[in-house]
């Protein structure tokens, strides 16, 4: 899938931020632009090459998304990931 969008969460693949969250605020050519709402805000995005993110097939509507809504975003599915990925672990256990 080659489809960035503006509102899709990303994973990083390269760099110091490798395996961090992110979600898309805008696009160019080749490049996106990410923010996390901590170190990377609205205001101050990331500008990372699309060959170095993993798009993870989630959108969200970002229109008028502050800083705190990023966060709890990336929040709420990091949540869920560790739920999902916790049961993975116990059914391969039990």
């Amino acid at each position: 899938m080659d489809r960035f969008e503006k509102g899709m969460l990303v994973r990083s693949k390269a760099g110091h931020d490798a395996g961090e969250i992110f979600i898309i605020t805008g696009t160019e050519d080749a490049y996106v632009y990410l923010a996390d709402g901590r170190l990377r805000t609205l205001q101050k995005p990331k500008k990372k090459k699309k060959k170095h993110v993993q798009i993870i097939l989630q959108q969200y509507d970002i229109q008028d998304a502050d800083d705190v809504k990023i966060r709890r975003i990336i929040k709420e599915w990091n949540k869920k990931e560790e739920n999902h990925s916790s049961a993975r672990r116990s059914f391969r256990l039990g």
